[in-house]
């Protein structure tokens, strides 16, 4: 039988009150993980200052090239991923960076950097498949 794995966000008062929180799957548990570590940056977790990624430390570089960040980004990520995320195998992570004009209030236009973070793998419980996708714009970041 498939394990069952609590949902984001994580809600303390469904154990407190002894009510049933929300459940989700072994594939949306990972991808909810991998975006909080994805999103995280070095210390931010008190518990664990290794906990995150070096996105963070590298997000207002304008003088790195692409290809440096991109190649600091993905070994960081990977890095974290396989420290972290016990529950895939085999995993591998692709970054893509690239300029994008961004419209706002209908015509002011902003270029900002945009990151997608592919992330690969195998799910080691049930041996199928995984990936996962995640974009946005950095400096400053936003979703």
């Amino acid at each position: 039988m498939p394990k069952e794995y609590y949902s984001l966000p994580f809600k303390p008062n469904a154990f407190i009150s002894n009510d049933d929180h929300d459940k989700c799957s072994i594939q949306e548990s990972i991808s909810s993980f991998l975006h909080l570590l994805a999103t995280t940056y070095f210390g931010e977790c008190t518990f664990d200052e290794s906990f995150g990624n070096a996105l963070w430390e590298v997000d207002f570089d304008n003088l790195t090239s692409n290809d440096k960040l991109r190649a600091i980004i993905t070994e960081s990520i990977l890095d974290s991923v396989e420290h972290y995320e016990k529950r895939l195998a085999k995993a591998a992570v692709e970054i893509k960076l690239r300029q994008e004009s961004v419209t706002k209030n209908g015509n002011l236009q902003m270029v900002r950097k945009r990151i997608d973070i592919l992330i690969s793998g195998t799910i080691k419980q049930t041996n199928e498949p995984f990936s996962f996708v995640e974009s946005f714009y950095i400096a400053p970041m936003s979703f």
